[in-house]
């Protein structure tokens, strides 16, 4: 190369366009610059190699954590709303069969003049008694296609003459058990 001759700066890369190392010349002779880092390269719309920033892959171990304590932040403000609910809804869910329940004995005293005895039971209203008093207009297909259960997954009870009305029907709530307070409170036809 002769003096006031300028040459383009030559670059060696490792295949994937990341350059290693740059050399060029001046006219105080041979300058080589070893990068510390690879830079990735791209072309750009006309052809050349550019140099740009190295892709960020994956989290950091703090945004992971504070990922983590914002849900845990909204799991405990959510949760006891959530959970609170789902007694009510089962306590909406009682009130409904028990009305379903009560309709029902309505009308087969409609067409029998007298409720099911204790002894026959809701059943009663699904299948028709063969115990004393047989009913003279049972209703053929009966009265409920069938007996729901608790939405604890207990029977309802039955009782002719009840206590607190012409018949009583009662669930004992979440623990099965007469009385109780909260979930475990009796839900009754009286109630409704």
């Amino acid at each position: 190369m002769q003096r006031g001759e300028e040459s383009e700066p030559r670059v060696e890369t490792d295949g994937t366009g990341a350059s290693l190392r740059a050399e060029s010349a001046d006219y105080n002779g041979a300058m080589s610059v070893f990068l510390a880092t690879r830079t990735p390269q791209r072309s750009n719309v006309a052809g050349r190699r550019v140099a740009c920033a190295p892709a960020r892959n994956g989290f950091t171990l703090i945004e992971i954590m504070v990922v983590i304590v914002i849900l845990g932040v909204l799991a405990a403000l959510v949760v006891p709303s959530v959970l609170s609910r789902t007694d009510d809804a089962r306590n909406v869910a009682a009130k409904s069969d028990l009305a379903a329940i009560r309709q029902a004995l309505k009308l087969y005293r409609l067409d029998n003049q007298r409720y099911p005895s204790t002894e026959q039971g809701l059943e009663a209203l699904v299948t028709k008694p063969v115990d004393p008093p047989v009913p003279p207009n049972w209703k053929p297909g009966g009265y409920l296609e069938k007996l729901p259960r608790d939405p604890w997954g207990q029977p309802y009870h039955y009782l002719n003459p009840g206590l607190k009305s012409d018949v009583d029907i009662v669930t004992y709530g979440a623990d099965g058990q007469p009385g109780g307070t909260g979930a475990d409170a009796d839900i009754g036809s009286w109630d409704l």
